[in-house]
C-alpha cells in the first residue's frame, strides 16, 4: 500500500512522509504513531490495493488465544534520533577509516626511499585489512565522504585504491589478486616522492620540461617498487597505470591484452578520479559526468569488459553526483549499493527539514520516486546548494549493505 501520513516531518520517522510500505517493521513503525487513521493512495498502490476503500486489519481476537505480547511501539521522536544517530556514526566511521588510511599512505611515502622494505610491510597491512572489510562486508556500499576528510597529499592514492579494490572485487577476483591490485593502486605514484610538488599532476598548460618530469613518476615509482621487492603482477600494474587499451598511453604505448589485469582496473580508476579531482577545481567533472565521458569518449581507451563492471558497480549516478528527482526535489547521492546501482540512496533537499537532521532516502523502498536527471552544482538553487553542500572533492570508502525493507545489516 501507498500511504500518507498526515503528520509533521518530526512527528515520524521516515524521511518522506508518503511512500509505500516494504517491510513489517514499517507497519509497526506506523502502528507506533498512535494514529486513529491512515491515509492511503489506491492508484499508487499495488494492484490489490486498488480499490474504494481500504482492506479492514484483521480482528485479533478472531485469531484465538495467544500467549504473545506485542512489544511496546518506539515514540517517533525516538526512533527518529536513534535512525539520525546510526546515519551519522555509520558516515563517522567511513571517514574515520578513510583518515587513518591517508596517514598510513603519507608515512609509507615517506619511508619507500630510506626504509623500503618498512614501507612495503605498512602498504599490505593496509591494503589486506581492507580487503578483509570488503569481504567481511558482503555486498557493499560505496560511500561518499564528508568534505575535507583525510591527509591531502595522499588523497589521491588512497581513492584509487578503494574504488580499485570495489571493482576487482565486483569483476571477481579472489583474495589474493585483490591483495595485489590494492598495493598496486596504492603505490602506483609512489615516485612523486622524488619530484617537486608542481608536476606531480598533468595539466593542459603544463611545458613541455614539466610534461617529461611528471611522466617520469612512472618510472620512479617502478624502481622504488622493486626496492621494495614488490610482487611482479604489483610491479606490472605501477608500470601500467598510464597505459591505455588503444596505445595512447604512456610509457610503453601498450595496446589490449598486453596490458595486465592490475593494470587495466588501475587505469580506469586513476582516470575516472582525476576527472573527479584535477588539479584546478574549476575543472571537475561531477561523478555522473566523468562516467559519462569515460563511456562516450574513451571507451576505446579501456578494457571493455573492466570498463562495463566498473559503470555497473558505480551506478548511472555515482555517489557525489547532483541529482533532480522526478518530484522535482533536489537530491545529492550519498551511496550505491554495487549490487543494486540504479536505485542509490540520497540525501533529498526539504526545506521543513533542518539540514543536520536529515535522513538518507534509499529509492530501492520508494520505486515510483526515481532520478529524472544529473546537474552541476552550479545549477543549483541557492537554498538548495547550501542544503546539500555538493563535494569540492569526492572521496570515497565502502561500507556494508544494508537491507533497504529492514534497515538491519544483512547477514
Amino acid at each position: 500500500m501507498f500511504i500518507q501520513l498526515d503528520l509533521r516531518w518530526m512527528e515520524h520517522p521516515f524521511p518522506l512522509g508518503s511512500f509505500r510500505i516494504a517491510s513489517q517493521e514499517q507497519i509497526d513503525t506506523v502502528l507506533g504513531l498512535g494514529l486513529q487513521t491512515v491515509r492511503y493512495v489506491p492508484a499508487r498502490s499495488d494492484s490489490e490495493f486498488q480499490n474504494t476503500a481500504a482492506p479492514v486489519p484483521p480482528d485479533p481476537a478472531a485469531a484465538g488465544s495467544s500467549s504473545t505480547v506485542a512489544a511496546e511501539p518506539v515514540p517517533a521522536a525516538e526512533l527518529l534520533k536513534q535512525q539520525l544517530l546510526a546515519q551519522h556514526a555509520a558516515l563517522e566511521a567511513c571517514d574515520r577509516h578513510f583518515l587513518a588510511a591517508t596517514r598510513t599512505c603519507l608515512r609509507l611515502g615517506a619511508a619507500a626511499d630510506q626504509d623500503p622494505l618498512q614501507a612495503r610491510a605498512q602498504g599490505e597491512a593496509l591494503v589486506s585489512n581492507c580487503v578483509d572489510d570488503l569481504l567481511f562486508n558482503g555486498d557493499s556500499v560505496i560511500r561518499l565522504l564528508s568534505e575535507g576528510v583525510g591527509e591531502r597529499n595522499a588523497l589521491h592514492p588512497v581513492n584509487v585504491m578503494v574504488l580499485s579494490l570495489l571493482l576487482g572485487k565486483a569483476h571477481g577476483a579472489a583474495p589474493e589478486e585483490l591483495r595485489a591490485i590494492g598495493l598496486a593502486a596504492l603505490l602506483h605514484d609512489i615516485g612523486k616522492v622524488r619530484m617537486p610538488p608542481h608536476q606531480w599532476v598533468r595539466t593542459k598548460d603544463m611545458a613541455l620540461g614539466d610534461l617529461l618530469g611528471y611522466q617520469r613518476h612512472v618510472a620512479y615509482s617502478i624502481d622504488l617498487g622493486r626496492r621494495m621487492q614488490l610482487p611482479r603482477a604489483v610491479l606490472d600494474g605501477i608500470a601500467q597505470h598510464h597505459e591505455m587499451a588503444d596505445g595512447s598511453g604512456f610509457p610503453t604505448g601498450l595496446r589490449g591484452d598486453a596490458i595486465g589485469p592490475i593494470g587495466r582496473i588501475v587505469a580506469l580508476v586513476n582516470y575516472y578520479d582525476r576527472l573527479c579531482n584535477p588539479a584546478h577545481g574549476a575543472q571537475a567533472l561531477t561523478p555522473h559526468e566523468a562516467l559519462s565521458v569515460i563511456f562516450a569518449k574513451g571507451k576505446a581507451q579501456f578494457d571493455s569488459q573492466v570498463l562495463g563492471v566498473f559503470i555497473r558497480m558505480m551506478g548511472v549516478y555515482p555517489p557525489g553526483s547532483v541529482v533532480q528527482l522526478v518530484n522535482d526535489r533536489y537530491a545529492i547521492v550519498v551511496s550505491v549499493n554495487s549490487s543494486r546501482p540504479l536505485r542509490p540512496r540520497v540525501v533529498v533537499h526539504d526545506p521543513a527539514v533542518p539540514k543536520e537532521q536529515a535522513l538518507i532516502l534509499d529509492l530501492e523502498t520508494v520505486p515510483e520516486l526515481g532520478i529524472r536527471r544529473s546537474l552541476k552544482p552550479t545549477q543549483l538553487p541557492r537554498e538548495s546548494l547550501d542544503y546539500l553542500s555538493p563535494r569540492k572533492r569526492i572521496c570515497y570508502f565502502f561500507e556494508r549493505a544494508v537491507d533497504p525493507a529492514s534497515a538491519k545489516v544483512l547477514p
